[in-house]
């Protein structure tokens, strides 16, 4: 189901009614930040890693077309092809072209990039069959959705909901059995999919980095299916976008120390898998053939702007896994590829601000994020420039724009402010002092419809700070 950033209200208020939903969020929330935080706490140099991250990374960030010069020579090198992409229809186009014009049979390995530039339809439309091979993309795969999690695309799908999906999928290979053990789930899956591994001639994969020194290409996965999406098929495409390169192998193994720690807790996931060129005469298996489709779209105006900070994401997910507004409506309600934080950085930027205004007012500002991040991103400060961005354009309403300047008109006036807020809380202390709350309020109803207010009690916060000070 394709969903719109511009409607984010309406998509978060139906996700908040969802008890489905709702039942599936609560069950997978704590298990991210409670590893993560075990993770963390047994690794006492992380701090200094991760400071060595963002310098790192920082540099391969101000030296980006000399490391991306620097791949593809690696890559020709090794046997392989790289293929430029300015946008989304550019980086189709150059997966179609190397398809060609026989229909084939694609498997996917995880790619957000993918998702990004909507390859999967891109190729569909033209009639070649595409099989999502990591378990969670296959169940949104089947469920017609997008991933509602950058790792784990089906944390929103309860037990139930997954066994009807094989359920009603799975009857034309045989299995007539409704399954609903989790080891059964996954070894019916299983079956299914190793069919479509051996019977494929094209895997796409996306990568997690792309090494400048070697030409190596880099994914990591906790199922293997990667592998197999590369390793089997006559054809090995991947989608990247130009901040995935680091300068060297070393490089790599220090963003790794941070990646699976800040993504699901581990060490170090089951499968990191290096990934050079097409097969040699040498090698037992692998590909004839090699691409690499690197993709822009909007990156590069990004480098030196007030959101080049946003380059340095890794995709771990850890801003999402402890944002209090995903945990509440999940992924879809964002209504673009990347959600939580991060996505309401990157797709008003990507996709343009007027088509996703509501996204970045829709964040408490708590912080979390941004104490989370391996990457030191601050997705705050990020989120406020968007705010300001919002206001200049005047994509806000008038009221709300009215209130702001009525609001800053005092503020910049203390004497003026002191007062009012003297004047305001008198009054509604005295209005309020009956029953301490306030059911329904004036100019007040963002706050009311949803809870009481509190009366003020006593003194202003000044007030209280000259007296106790």
């Amino acid at each position: 189901m394709q969903r719109s950033a511009s409607a984010f209200k309406q998509q978060a208020e139906l996700a908040l009614r969802d008890e489905v939903l709702q039942r599936a969020l609560a069950k997978a929330k704590g298990g991210f930040v409670d590893k993560r935080r075990l993770a963390v706490a047994n690794l006492p140099e992380f701090e200094t890693i991760r400071t060595a991250a963002k310098s790192l990374k920082e540099h391969t960030l101000a030296h980006l077309d000399f490391y991306l010069e620097q791949f593809e020579q690696r890559v020709v090198a090794s046997g392989g092809q790289v293929h430029w992409a300015g946008n989304a229809q550019e980086a189709c186009s150059a997966v179609l072209e190397i398809l060609g014009d026989q229909p084939r049979q694609v498997l996917k390995g995880k790619s957000m990039v993918s998702e990004e530039i909507s390859l999967n339809a891109a190729l569909e439309a033209v009639g070649h069959t595409i099989v999502e091979t990591d378990l969670g993309e296959y169940i949104i795969q089947l469920a017609k959705e997008r991933p509602s999690h950058i790792i784990a695309p089906a944390v929103h799908k309860t037990r139930d909901q997954i066994t009807d999906l094989f359920h009603a999928e799975h009857v034309k290979y045989g299995y007539t059995e409704r399954v609903t053990e989790v080891k059964a789930i996954v070894d019916e899956a299983r079956a299914v999919l190793r069919e479509k591994f051996l019977n494929a001639d094209v895997g796409i994969t996306g990568a997690n980095f792309l090494i400048a020194e070697t030409g190596s290409t880099v994914i990591v996965t906790n199922e293997g299916n990667g592998d197999l999406s590369q390793i089997l098929p006559r054809v090995h495409i991947v989608t990247a976008s130009i901040e995935k390169v680091v300068p060297t192998l070393d490089d790599m193994a220090t963003l790794l120390r941070l990646l699976a720690r800040s993504a699901t807790g581990q060490e170090m996931t089951s499968y990191n898998t290096i990934s050079t060129g097409p097969r040699r005469e040498s090698d037992r298996d692998g590909p004839q053939e090699f691409h690499v489709v690197i993709v822009d779209n909007g990156r590069s105006e990004m480098l030196g702007n007030e959101f080049h900070d946003m380059l340095r994401c890794i995709r771990c997910g850890a801003c999402m896994n402890h944002c209090p507004v995903y945990s509440a409506i999940g992924g879809h309600a964002y209504g673009w590829v990347y959600p939580g934080p991060m996505g309401s950085v990157l797709t008003p930027v990507m996709i343009g601000l007027e088509n996703a205004r509501d996204l970045p007012t829709a964040c408490t500002l708590n912080g979390r994020c941004a104490e989370v991040c391996p990457m030191s991103i601050p997705l705050p400060d990020m989120l406020r420039e968007l705010r300001v961005k919002e206001h200049e354009r005047k994509l806000t309403g008038a009221r709300t724009r009215i209130a702001l300047q009525a609001w800053a008109f005092a503020a910049r006036r203390p004497m003026l402010y002191q007062t009012i807020t003297r004047w305001f809380t008198a009054v509604l202390g005295r209005f309020g002092a009956r029953n301490g709350r306030f059911r329904s309020l004036p100019f007040a109803s963002g706050w009311t419809q949803a809870r009481d207010l509190p009366a003020p009690q006593g003194a202003t916060f000044q007030q209280q700070w000259r007296r106790h000070r």
